[in-house]
């Protein structure tokens, strides 16, 4: 089985893709994450399908925000699936809404902290109070451990300040805006290498679009997995 600490983001524009770029990985790679851009291409009946069907990882990624009762009942539907790690947003009332709907089942709910794509300009275009972001991340991923989340999603950059905190003992740390060395950073504003991500704290690492649109996606992959066994002192 391939090392879990890769997940593989399927940000592609449907089920069929998504199925054809799994099948490409095989082995290879274990754990997948599929998000919003697939949800109306078949996006939960591809994760159900890899679950059920290919013994696969699986990370649902829909940053839910809502009222509680409407994330409770969201979570609760999504529960049922037997999927790995679901999203929510890491205000403190959502994740506890979101626990009651996963209790019962091993479903992990991962707060989204502050996203990667975004810096301290982004933040001022949508009143979000002053500080460093670096600090406002530290500060969401408190609030969400203390509010019973099972883990944050988190910028490379913070893992190692997020792994630091006391509430974060036995919690989980993913991180998206990974990218090999020499890979193009898109639109991410806030990475690190894979090696350099573990290094930090991180239990997963996400990587998408330099492994999807490689000429060789497996190859690219084994080259994420290699570089994490490496770091691993394997």
């Amino acid at each position: 089985m391939s090392d879990d600490r890769l997940i593989v983001a399927l940000d592609v524009p449907n089920a069929l893709e998504g199925l054809k770029l799994v099948e490409t990985l095989g082995d290879a790679v274990s754990f997948y994450k599929i998000g919003l851009g697939m949800l109306t291409g078949g996006g939960l009946a591809l994760a159900n399908e890899l679950k059920q069907e290919h013994g696969k990882r699986i990370f649902l990624d829909m940053k839910l925000f809502d009222i509680g009762n409407t994330v409770e009942n969201a979570v609760r539907g999504l529960a049922q699936f037997d999927l790995d790690f679901l999203t929510v947003h890491g205000d403190p009332h959502v994740v506890r809404a979101a626990k009651e709907g996963a209790a019962g089942k091993d479903l992990k709910i991962l707060a989204v902290t502050i996203l990667t794509s975004l810096n301290r300009a982004d933040l001022d275009a949508g009143l979000i109070k002053e500080g460093a972001v670096q600090d406002l991340v530290i500060e969401r991923a408190a609030r969400a451990f203390e509010a019973g989340a099972d883990g944050v999603i988190a910028s490379p950059q913070e893992a190692a300040l997020i792994r630091a905190l006391p509430q974060a003992e036995g919690r989980l740390i993913v991180t998206p805006g990974v990218r090999p060395a020499g890979a193009a950073l898109g639109d991410q504003k806030r990475v690190a290498t894979p090696a350099q991500a573990v290094a930090d704290g991180a239990d997963h690492i996400v990587v998408g679009r330099p492994i999807y649109r490689a000429k060789d996606p497996k190859a690219a992959a084994r080259a994420v997995l290699d570089e994490l066994e490496s770091a691993n002192g394997n």
